[in-house]
């Protein structure tokens, strides 16, 4: 009996181009392996098709809900963005697939586990370090990595051996989940080139949102998302229904240039409503309840977080600690936001806490203040004194002799 190989398997032309590879170039037995993260692909059937392929098993693992809960929500804690720009939404379930590939290897007793990654991109390194570090024992087969593999060559090998391939129904490449959808190559590799309409799936174009506004009030609790719109949904139903709501307003395109671990400046577009809306509305909350030292150091702290995801070190003992920090500021996170959808924009147009650190009484205008006014003097005073003193250090002198020379300007030439 051959050894085996566990392959993450999607049912697109390169994983399935990799079950008749990985057994003709390393006599492994393929066990294919699909992990749902809510891809919003019909998944039935996708076993069957891999073993007419020449695969020995099959498991389907549905992870919606555990991507939601430990890699989405804690994502919405550290208002990642990569870049400013990037929800993370394909670099936080990479680890996830990783360390599902990795526990079906143990189970089935496998040798190696193997992806559909190629050497330009991120996934790889995500790959790669997750399930080294879970299991350094296991061999790592790349097929399009290792054979320099492009689209011709395995339409090519795919005819040559009778396997099936899909139609491609799009000019672009794309990935989603059920936090976010990317689309790239084909004109997208211009980066001048504006993306056509055709290429969103979640976001409607913003000319033909809605013409009256719409709103969303969500609820955090401890910095998690926990109730939309006066309702407690799974975690799963309420990105759903965020992503839906905003898609349908306009809003959740990112076009962008970004940096890639490898080196590459890529440009990349992704539609990303309900990560964008969710992140805005807890990042303004957080504004509400937290001091301004914790809210300058927890950028920081962010900043951080999203490279280490993005990087592939989701294992890092140092995301382990910069979650604790996150995890301690969160306590305070509770209360609701409202957000308002129009024509392709969103807003915060209001936000409420029991842990609100606003007081009326000092910020108003009004009769009602209770700040005295008189007391900012001192405030002043004392606030300015460092640069004062530092001010007269370095332009004392310079002072002097411009005053001086304004001096002998006013004598008469006899004088």
């Amino acid at each position: 009996m051959a050894d085996k190989v566990v392959l993450a398997y999607s049912g697109g032309l390169d994983t399935s181009v990799a079950i008749k590879w990985i057994k003709e170039k390393y006599g492994l037995d393929v066990v294919t392996c699909t992990v749902d993260v809510g891809q919003h692909e019909d998944l039935t059937g996708i076993g069957e098709r891999g073993k007419k392929i020449g695969a020995v098993a099959h498991y389907q693992i549905d992870a919606k809900n555990e991507f939601a809960t430990d890699f989405v929500f804690p994502s919405i804690k550290a208002n990642s963005l990569y870049e400013g720009s990037y929800p993370l939404s394909t670099a936080l379930a990479r680890p996830l697939l990783a360390e599902k590939l990795v526990l079906v290897a143990e189970k089935e007793e496998a040798v190696a586990v193997a992806h559909g990654c190629t050497g330009k991109g991120n996934d790889q390194v995500r790959f790669d370090v997750t399930i080294k570090a879970m299991n350094p024992n296991l061999k790592i087969i790349a097929p399009v990595r290792e054979w320099n593999l492009n689209r011709e060559d395995e339409i090519k090998y795919a005819q040559k051996n009778g396997i099936p391939v899909k139609p491609k129904k799009s000019i672009f490449s794309t990935d989603q989940n059920l936090w976010g959808r990317s689309i790239e190559a084909g004109p997208l590799e211009d980066p001048y080139f504006e993306p056509p309409d055709e290429a969103f799936e979640w976001c409607v174009p913003a000319k033909d949102a809605p013409d009256k506004a719409d709103y969303l009030e969500i609820e955090f609790e401890k910095g998690v998302p926990v109730a939309v719109d006066g309702k407690r949904p799974s975690s799963v139903d309420l990105i759903q229904y965020v992503n839906q709501k905003a898609g349908l307003n306009g809003f959740g395109i990112i076009d962008h240039i970004e940096d890639r671990l490898v080196g590459i400046k890529s440009r990349e577009t992704y539609e990303c409503p309900a990560a964008l809306t969710l992140i805005a509305a807890h990042k303004d909350l957080e504004k509400l309840v937290l001091t301004r030292h914790e809210l300058t150091f927890k950028s920081r702290v962010e900043e951080e977080w999203s490279w280490l995801v993005y990087s592939g070190l989701w294992v890092e003992p140092l995301r382990y600690a910069l979650n604790a920090f996150i995890d301690k500021t969160q306590q305070r996170v509770n209360g609701k936001v409202r957000v308002k959808l129009y024509k392709g924009a969103m807003r915060v147009v209001g936000r409420k806490s029991e842990d609100s650190l606003y007081q009326h009484a000092l910020s108003t205008f009004g009769r009602a203040s209770t700040f005295d006014q008189n007391s900012a003097v001192g405030f002043i005073e004392l606030w300015g004194l460092p640069s004062r003193v530092a001010n007269d250090k370095l332009h004392g002198k310079k002072k002097k002799v411009l005053t001086v020379a304004a001096s002998n300007q006013k004598k008469k030439p006899s004088e």
